[in-house]
């Protein structure tokens, strides 16, 4: 919605109480779906803003709100894309100064997670306004990367409205992380099994230490291998008729600095704009780091997880997600996504495809896929664990490791990013109950029951959120 192009969030404490204050003020929505979606929505922004407060102790808030790598993309002629970045930065002093009336009880861990994201700001810009308001915001972040509180967790009730009332559903965090258990150990099984059919004279330990030391030492031949899966990953979707083909335009390169958070992320065609050529991202690993730190870092894009992640972030994952957000109908469908639905549906695809037999089987993409099972299983353990306090820093660090192949800064990186992205067990759960609709689905329409019709049902309500998801079986 390029009208935002270069408005600013006013993240002070008087402008998220008027924000606060405007929810529910408009129309009903005449579908009852979309009204109930609707409601869903502003019920997440109250968790978000009235319940954890997050203005005040979540930097990405503000990260986000500077982020002008958003007019990278083509989405429109450059001109007018470099026109809205002007005036986007023009808007850095007022943004900046907001949010530091705000900023106030920001955890080191947190601080210390997004520092080279919120100092990669600035890269590129020569703005001096800009330029001075970004220091005044840097040096704020130092300041509690330093000295701020070392226990980053919200509390397990902050958490739970986080993480159920944007979903239309209230949830037991107990259960969820015995849910979350019951589901390390069963894709602990699988991936026993599949290291076996792969090579039975070795442990699952070894193997899959010699499988992830397998990958480029050179992140453009990482770049070049995942645009090569791009066409693979499309072509098994519509065979199998697992979707319509996509169509469009999907591009492979690093993910600018300010977007350098996670690993690997999807910038896509957007349903309000005109079509234009989205963005795989793939983080490279800091030039500053060692050699074993970047061999560690780059260990997560090995030639048997890559393709995993391929499919998670392109097709039928992210990408064929955001080509069909751009034809359902509605603004609250278009606009208004479930992140637990987004991040569910990509984590939901990557099984779909060892069900289909991608690779005709090959066990190693049963085993990538396990691994990545594992870390995203991982981040609801751990975000469950660190906000409720029942788990430490270091605790969370070791169980990476432990459960998900981690190591060194991926390891770290994974754990702190707990810190400012607690509901990041999304993928998980919304797998899971992505999978349990399925169930109702098969069983509901019996013979009538296809992949296609289904997961066109699903996407048809956008991005729902979970509670809601039952309404795509009529």
């Amino acid at each position: 919605m390029h009208e935002y192009d270069g408005v600013v969030q006013d993240l002070s404490p008087s402008g998220v109480a008027a924000g606060l204050a405007r929810l529910g003020a408009g129309p009903r929505e005449p579908d009852p779906h979309d009204e109930a979606h609707l409601a869903a929505a502003e019920a997440g922004a109250r968790a978000r803003f009235e319940i954890a407060e997050e203005h005040r102790r979540n930097p990405h808030l503000i990260q986000a709100n500077l982020d002008v790598s958003c007019y990278e993309r083509e989405y429109a002629p450059a001109a007018e894309r470099a026109e809205a970045r002007r005036r986007h930065l023009a808007a850095w002093p007022t943004a900046v100064d907001a949010a530091l009336e705000s900023l106030d009880m920001v955890s080191a861990p947190a601080a210390s997670a997004l520092l080279a994201a919120v100092r990669g700001l600035a890269e590129d810009v020569s703005d001096e306004d800009a330029l001075s308001a970004h220091g005044r915001l840097v040096a704020r972040i130092e300041h509690f990367a330093a000295e701020g509180d070392p226990d980053p967790g919200y509390g397990a009730d902050a958490l739970a409205h986080l993480v159920a009332d944007p979903e239309a559903m209230s949830i037991d965090l107990s259960r969820l992380a015995g849910q979350a258990e019951r589901e390390r150990d069963r894709l602990k099984d699988l991936l026993r099994e599949s290291c076996r059919r792969l090579d039975p004279t070795v442990t699952a330990a070894d193997l899959i230490v010699r499988l992830l030391a397998d990958h480029p030492d050179d992140p453009e031949a990482i770049y070049e291998q995942a645009r090569a899966q791009v066409g693979e990953v499309t072509a098994f979707t519509v065979a199998k008729k697992l979707l319509p083909d996509p169509g469009g335009e999907c591009r492979v390169g690093p993910a600018p600095p300010a977007r350098r958070m996670v690993m690997a992320m999807m910038s896509w065609s957007a349903p309000f704009e005109p079509d234009a050529p989205s963005w795989y991202y793939v983080t490279p690993p800091d030039p500053s780091w060692s050699e074993e730190a970047k061999h560690e870092w780059l260990s997560v894009f090995s030639s048997t997880t890559l393709p995993v992640i391929t499919a998670h972030e392109v097709t039928p994952g992210h990408y064929a997600h955001g080509r069909m957000l751009r034809e359902v109908r509605g603004d609250v469908r278009r606009a208004l996504a479930s992140m637990a639905f987004v991040e569910g549906w990509a984590h939901y695809a990557e099984e779909l495809f060892v069900e289909e037999g991608f690779r005709d089987g090959d066990p190693r993409f049963v085993i990538g896929m396990c691994i990545e099972a594992l870390i995203r299983v991982t981040r609801l353990a751990v975000a469950i664990g660190i906000h409720t306090g029942s788990m430490t820093m270091a605790e969370a660090i070791h169980r990476f490791e432990d459960d998900a192949f981690q190591r060194g800064p991926a390891a770290e990186g994974e754990a702190l990013r707990a810190t400012w992205d607690p509901t990041y067990g999304r993928y998980t759960w919304g797998k899971l109950e992505i999978q349990a609709v399925r169930d109702a689905a098969i069983a509901r329409w019996g013979k009538r029951y296809s992949h296609l019709r289904f997961h066109e049902a699903l996407l048809g309500l956008g991005a729902p959120p979970l509670g809601l998801m039952e309404d795509a079986l009529g």
